[in-house]
């Protein structure tokens, strides 16, 4: 990675500032060393009302943030409205992932960000979502565009994020800033499909704040005993 030479990246129709909505500190790392290499004028908007329990929320938030602040970006800490993202996918808690329920929980975060973005001078937004192979970029960048058509001075990047070997340094510098490694998506719905899937293997549930990328021993901020999220 040290020998890698950046493309240098533009913003469509000569827009000045960016508004990006981060999911998490490893989906966002490589989005944010990109955007900085090219010397993009961007903010970090964190809103993920989706992310389950409240200690995983926590963990996620704070990765980001450690992250932000050592490149000295602005790092935007929106509600933690869980109660709301509750109300807007119910009925939809045995939909399968990549289904319509992400892409309400989608629709519900990138308006947000929209909102925000419009009441605060910015003239883009784009999201650190599409990196992770396990999400579909297509269904991501709809979501974003729908949010952005809501104001007219604003629209949706959808920088491809993945492109030109994206994910593999998503991962190489995952391992070097030593951040949580999350192992499913957030919500409390693809928490107990993965639990349920590895279970089915043989596999222990999974528990929150014990893994990090690069050192398996390394625990920054542990709860004083591992939680066990299946009991969450």
């Amino acid at each position: 990675m040290s020998d890698y030479q950046r493309p240098v990246l533009t913003l469509p129709d000569n827009r000045k500032k960016v508004l990006m909505h981060s999911c998490c500190a490893p989906c966002s790392g490589e989005v944010m060393e990109a955007m900085a290499a090219s010397g993009i004028d961007y903010s970090i908007y964190f809103y993920n009302p989706n992310i389950h329990p409240d200690r995983e929320y926590e963990i996620r938030k704070n990765e980001n943030i450690r992250f932000a602040e050592k490149h000295g970006i602005e790092f935007i800490d929106a509600d933690y409205d869980r109660d709301n993202w509750f109300d807007r996918i119910r009925g939809l808690e045995n939909e399968p992932e990549r289904g319509i329920r992400c892409t309400v929980c989608f629709d519900m975060r990138f308006e947000r960000t929209a909102l925000y973005a419009h009441e605060n001078g910015f003239d883009t937004i784009t999201s650190s979502l599409g990196i992770s192979r396990w999400k579909d970029m297509d269904q991501i960048n709809r979501s974003g565009m729908r949010a952005a058509e809501r104001y007219p001075d604003l629209i949706y990047w959808t920088y491809n994020c993945r492109k030109g070997g994206g994910s593999a340094r998503m991962i190489e510098i995952s391992k070097r800033e030593h951040f949580y490694q999350q192992e499913y998506c957030g919500c409390v719905f693809s928490l107990r499909d993965t639990n349920r899937f590895r279970r089915s293997r043989g596999r222990d549930r999974i528990q929150i704040g014990v893994k990090f990328y690069g050192k398996d021993d390394i625990t920054r901020n542990p709860p004083p005993s591992p939680v066990d999220a299946s009991k969450k």
